[in-house]
């Protein structure tokens, strides 16, 4: 979401939780991660990189930007009606939606990070992941004894907080983060496991039909 670009909030953020200087950190967007094998252009990218450039080498992490994807009707009919409005609370919405957890995580973020995670783990490096509070929720929330040592995993999970300013309006600030290994994040985003075998069948049982229906 363009929200989470507020400030370089989180570039600053994952900056210091990596251990780099503000007058050493450098940005790049979108750097190509993958290539397609006839064409050779671009087939996957990292949303962000925080670099450091050394004496010691080239030092650097990603930054995976995740939103949050909605069912129903489309979000156009709400933008035009902020336009118009001039109360001081937002309109209520239009038309009923609900944030589509299972396609944010499991179907959208899970498999780039099954692709991306253990190259950057052979390459020495760590890919961070943004997401918002709602989000993080509906993974199961932060560990009960979460860690923040670098070493102890493959992604740096960041979730940033809205606080409410002064005189009105909301800045993105940090808020929770934690370090998981790739199969304790897949895991989280599954946020599901496997029915018994029993329970499988007995659905079954009772969805099946006739494939020919019999001729009266």
């Amino acid at each position: 979401p363009a929200r989470f670009e507020e400030g370089d909030t989180l570039v600053s953020w994952l900056a210091e939780i990596v251990g780099f200087s503000p007058s050493d950190t450098r940005l790049a967007r979108e750097v190509p991660f993958m290539q397609d094998t006839s064409t050779g252009r671009p087939a996957g990218k990292i949303d962000l990189v925080v670099a450091r450039v050394a004496d010691t080498g080239l030092q650097w992490y990603g930054l995976e930007i995740q939103a949050v994807y909605f069912s129903g009707r489309g979000m156009q009919s709400e933008y035009e009606a902020l336009q118009n409005d001039v109360d001081p609370y937002p309109p209520f919405p239009g038309a009923v939606r609900r944030p589509d957890w299972r396609s944010s995580s499991a179907k959208r973020l899970m498999p780039q990070l099954q692709i991306k995670v253990p190259t950057l783990r052979r390459w020495g490096s760590k890919l961070a992941v943004a997401v918002d509070g709602p989000f993080f929720e509906s993974m199961g929330g932060p560990s009960s004894n979460p860690s923040r040592d670098l070493n102890d995993g493959d992604i740096i999970w960041m979730v940033p907080v809205l606080l409410p300013k002064e005189r009105g309006g909301f800045l993105l600030s940090r808020g929770h983060w934690e370090v998981l290994t790739l199969e304790e994040s897949s895991r989280k985003l599954l946020a599901a496991e496997t029915v018994s075998r029993n329970a499988f069948e007995q659905t079954l049982l009772e969805k099946l039909k006739p494939l020919v229906r019999p001729t009266e």
